[in-house]
């Protein structure tokens, strides 16, 4: 099956504005893209003259489906907060498919979301990249695991300090972590001569981060717990990434020199604790300008993922030149969710997720009219959501 949407701006993020453009999609992925691209006789033909047509937003920090919107207690799967290392937890297996957010989320023209365990242990378990659609979480899988979920600051102090047991200071959080990594590093070298003891899954999990399969993603916000961060990342040797990051413009010459990626955010969000009372939109300027390869994120649902979007353009507002803020919701954090081979831009080879937007998707006022997943048209806005097919089956009633 071919189709090709044609007479819009075609945004590929890699490359220029494509002014008239067409996107010519084959078997669920794009075949061409240009101002030229010739229209098979037996394409279906979808119109997009006057509006815009964009990658599939991505929203690397989330804990969609894990922490659900509207179900209170029962709804909540995404803090395993029982003891401070739970290296061997999946978010894959806690994500309901059927959250509410998910449908939120591709109103808002994002596509794809990094799930991710949340922030009270300070080894939390692996993070997972989805599509938002599907009728299992098995289909929306893009990869998995997408990387190690790690807690420093406030967050781990005041659960486990709290109830009395180790960590209830940063040096115990730092210790706590040095102390599972070594421990996995061990235990790696003697499964690698073959005198391995009994499979450990926790010590297996970090084992991948220490071969560099997977990044350490790092919760924190303040500068010093980000240069903590640093530190136990040049020890252990490991691929890291910042996640939010509220302080780090502070230090942002350190993580430039090391090539260290930031997913900034949320930044539509009061300032509820310490450690964000430097949260500023013009920080994701600040850090682009060092030479950081910034991603924003909403934290969903703490921010929903539907403003995404709306992020972007505030922090646009507030200098962040435009092509980088675009880049910062679709290939920036395609590449720190490991996927950025299938989407994230509108290139020849890649997976058709792209949205038509009914203009700028910088611009607040506009909405996302028509949506793709692999080439199948998945959300249409004709004044009300209308349900389209995945796999040949209809994925939300």
């Amino acid at each position: 099956m071919q189709t090709a949407i044609v007479g819009g701006t075609v945004i590929p993020v890699e490359g220029p504005p494509v002014a008239g453009g067409t996107v010519l999609i084959r078997d669920g992925r794009i075949v061409a893209v240009g101002a030229d691209v010739a229209v098979p006789s037996d394409a279906v033909v979808v119109e997009a003259h006057g509006r815009w047509v964009v990658p599939g937003l991505i929203d690397a920090h989330t804990h969609m489906g894990t922490l659900e919107e509207g179900e209170g207690w029962a709804g909540d799967d995404h803090d395993e907060a029982t003891v401070p290392v739970t290296a061997q937890l999946r978010a894959l297996d806690a994500i309901n498919h059927a959250d509410e957010g998910f449908r939120d989320a591709i109103g808002g023209g994002v596509l794809a979301v990094g799930v991710n365990p949340g922030s009270c242990n300070p080894i939390a378990g692996e993070t997972v990249a989805v599509r938002c659609a599907g009728r299992s979480v098995d289909e929306m899988v893009l990869r998995s695991p997408a990387g190690m979920k790690s807690a420093l600051g406030e967050n781990p102090k005041r659960y486990h300090g709290d109830a009395g047991r180790l960590p209830s200071t940063r040096m115990g959080i730092a210790a706590v972590i040095r102390q599972a990594l070594a421990e996995a590093r061990e235990y790696d070298a003697r499964r690698a001569t073959g005198d391995g003891p009994v499979v450990d899954l926790g010590k297996e999990a970090l084992a991948r981060v220490l071969r560099r399969e997977i990044p350490w993603r790092q919760h924190c916000h303040r500068a010093d717990d980000i240069l903590t961060a640093v530190r136990l990342s040049e020890e252990f040797g490991y691929d890291l990434v910042v996640d939010h990051g509220t302080e780090a413009h502070l230090v942002a010459d350190v993580l430039a020199e090391r090539g260290i990626p930031v997913l900034l955010g949320p930044l539509i969000v009061g300032r509820g604790k310490v450690e964000l009372r430097n949260r500023a939109f013009r920080n994701a300027r600040l850090l682009a300008e060092a030479g950081i390869e910034v991603s924003l994120v909403t934290d969903h649902p703490v921010i929903p993922a539907n403003l995404l979007h709306v992020q972007a353009a505030y922090a646009v507002r507030e200098g962040l030149d435009r092509e980088v803020a675009l880049r910062s919701i679709t290939l920036n954090p395609a590449r720190v969710l490991g996927v950025a081979d299938r989407i994230g831009s509108l290139v020849a080879g890649k997976d058709a997720d792209l949205c038509i937007w009914s203009g700028d998707p910088l611009d607040p006022m506009q909405r996302v009219e028509v949506a793709f997943i692999r080439g199948q048209e998945i959300f249409r806005w004709d004044n009300e959501r209308q349900v389209g097919l995945l796999n040949g089956r209809e994925w939300w009633a």
